[in-house]
């Protein structure tokens, strides 16, 4: 069995890494050669955690196995990510277990790499204001992977604490653009792509705040329960996932198909935009929505990058199992 330690993760996988095996996961799904398998994620009653697991198989490229974790909510006061994660990965021929790799940075990568393909396929290509709702650990991965897509020339942020803008503010700064704080309403009048990326279970974000032709990747909204936008948003787009099923029930489209305000038939994989087979956008002023839930997919596509990278490398570790 295959060890890559989180220590080894950074030197390993990149942002552009993670871009490119995400946006061939998505591709694969919409073929139907690969899928997720049921998600169970579920609060465990213990110093507010919530926690998961997640699994799938790609038969294409043979890679199966699971990522198990969630968020523990007081880890920032151990010194500790609040998102701890371990993905284990497993011969898809014989069910052994091949490798286990940390987590935690490659679920930041793949999350930051699904909105970015999002806007890649999905935002006006004359997009010039980024805009970005949450500034918690995840953000400043969000906002360096979108910034690769369009031309941006500024960017605007909304956090419940102000404060914690700052850490936006700096990645801005080293790509040489400008950071505003503003309200939600400045935000929703001024941005043509806005992420949302919280923990919140209640809408942040209401329709009435946005304008015709944004392009919105909600990306925190991963748990029965969660939401950052209002229903009546996604009522108003052309609504984008990473997978149906999974959006339903625990992604931020759960509350508008609760409400009847959206049909289940009518939301599009993204796969199938990267695929060609749908058109993505089409026109200027439609506002479009991603529903990026976090598909184990995901995870298990750079899970097999890092291992292959650590076995080139000669940083994994090799334990009889």
């Amino acid at each position: 069995m295959i060890i890559v330690p989180e220590r080894e993760i950074a030197r390993l996988v990149s942002a552009a890494d993670c871009f490119a095996a995400v946006e061939r996961v998505f591709a694969s799904m919409a073929k139907k050669s690969a899928s997720n398998l049921p998600v169970v994620r579920e609060a465990i009653g213990h110093v507010d955690a919530i926690y998961g697991v997640k699994s799938g198989i790609d038969r294409g490229g043979l890679v199966l196995g699971l990522k198990s974790g969630g968020f523990w909510p007081n880890n920032a006061s151990r010194g500790l990510t609040n998102h701890q994660s371990t993905i284990m990965l497993f011969n898809a021929d014989t069910g052994e277990c091949r490798a286990v790799v940390g987590a935690n940075l490659l679920t930041a990568l793949r999350t930051a790499a699904a909105s970015a393909i999002s806007i890649k396929y999905l935002s006006r290509p004359d997009s010039k204001v980024l805009g970005i709702v949450g500034a918690g650990h995840q953000s400043t991965f969000q906002l360096k992977a979108a910034l690769q897509q369009r031309a941006f020339e500024k960017v605007i942020g909304w956090n419940i604490v102000p404060q914690d803008l700052a850490r936006l503010e700096a990645v801005a700064a080293e790509h040489g653009l400008p950071f505003e704080r503003v309200d939600l309403d400045t935000l929703g009048a001024q941005a043509d792509v806005i992420i949302t990326i919280t923990s919140s279970f209640d809408p942040i974000l209401r329709a009435g705040q946005v304008r015709p032709g944004t392009h919105l990747a909600c990306m925190g909204t991963d748990t029965k329960g969660k939401q950052e936008v209002d229903a009546r948003l996604l009522a108003n787009a052309t609504v984008f996932t990473d997978e149906i099923a999974q959006a339903v029930t625990i992604g931020e489209t759960q509350h508008a198909v609760a409400e009847g305000l959206v049909d289940a038939s009518a939301i599009i994989e993204i796969g199938a935009v990267i695929n060609g087979d749908h058109p993505g956008r089409v026109s200027a002023e439609e506002i479009t929505l991603f529903d990026g839930t976090g598909v184990a997919l995901q995870d298990l596509a750079v899970a097999s990058v890092a291992v292959e990278r650590a076995v080139a490398t000669g940083v994994a570790t090799t334990v009889a199992f």
